[in-house]
């Protein structure tokens, strides 16, 4: 996992056991890495595409400002979790609170405290799909390039499925459904799925043709959503048999719109025609 490492952010702040401390106030500084892919930022040369660092030393100082609270424990959490809160991108943040000016009758240097907190984990069914070249080849490749970034949980059975759709004279497709668990949001989790699609000379000219490699979205937790890129779960999901076989196959117990997938899968017109490898 890449890194992004913002070092000695200042800000003056009123924490402490004692009343003076709340009340007269002293300078904190903090540290914080944050442990981030960068690829797409790199590949676009886009500050969008990456955690704007100006933003985060705003967010930081805008901690050390709020409370107050008596420990510095707590103000390190407080930081780690508005940090993740922000940016789901980010998957762990490493946070070190400095506090000088603390109130010890000796002589010393600094006191810190250090945390690392995790992004929360989601649990993901992406279905894969390819009917050109070496079909089944380019589904252990992307599952490969997919376990760069996330964790595979369960890999369905390959299923070789007749096409649904698009121009006639199509090959059979080579399906299978994975169950991946991930720190990426759903925009992210789909902008990998499209590098890797890319990476595998997917083209998209005519709607449903014939394909290289398809890596589709279908739930992301419990999300629903519906926006101009995404729609969870998959609107034709509950009624294409290439995903609900071999997912079913994956998950007995898999429920999709509140139904068995299993069930669903019986229900699907193109079911039938599937081989199961």
């Amino acid at each position: 996992m890449d890194r992004i490492s913002i070092d000695g952010i200042c800000a003056t702040g009123y924490h402490g056991v004692f009343d003076f401390e709340k009340r007269e106030g002293q300078e904190f500084r903090i540290d914080v890495v944050l442990h981030v892919d960068i690829t797409r930022a790199a590949l676009s040369d886009n500050v969008v595409d990456t955690v704007d660092y100006g933003a985060v030393s705003q967010l930081v100082v805008e901690q050390i400002k709020a409370g107050p609270w008596d420990l510095i424990e707590k103000l390190g959490l407080q930081i780690a979790d508005a940090i993740l809160g922000t940016w789901p991108t980010v998957a762990t943040v490493d946070v070190v609170v400095h506090k000088p000016q603390a109130p010890i009758p000796v002589p010393f240097s600094d006191v810190s405290i250090a945390l690392t907190r995790h992004q929360q984990l989601h649990t993901a069914i992406i279905a894969l799909g390819a009917n050109l070249g070496d079909s089944q080849g380019t589904l252990r490749a992307a599952i490969a390039e997919l376990a760069e970034h996330v964790q595979v949980l369960q890999t369905s059975p390959v299923a070789i499925t007749k096409p649904v759709g698009g121009p006639a004279d199509q090959p059979d497709y080579t399906n299978q459904v994975i169950k991946v668990r991930t720190t990426l949001g759903p925009h992210e989790l789909l902008d990998l799925a499209q590098r890797i699609e890319a990476n595998h000379h997917r083209t998209r000219q005519v709607r449903w043709e014939a394909r290289t490699l398809d890596l589709d979205l279908i739930t992301y937790d419990q999300l629903e959503l519906d926006d101009e890129r995404l729609t969870l779960p998959h609107p034709r999901a509950h009624i294409r048999g290439f995903v609900l076989a071999p997912w079913s196959w994956m998950d007995a117990d898999a429920v999709l719109h509140g139904q068995l997938v299993s069930r669903l899968a019986q229900s699907a017109a193109d079911t039938k025609d599937i081989i199961r490898l």
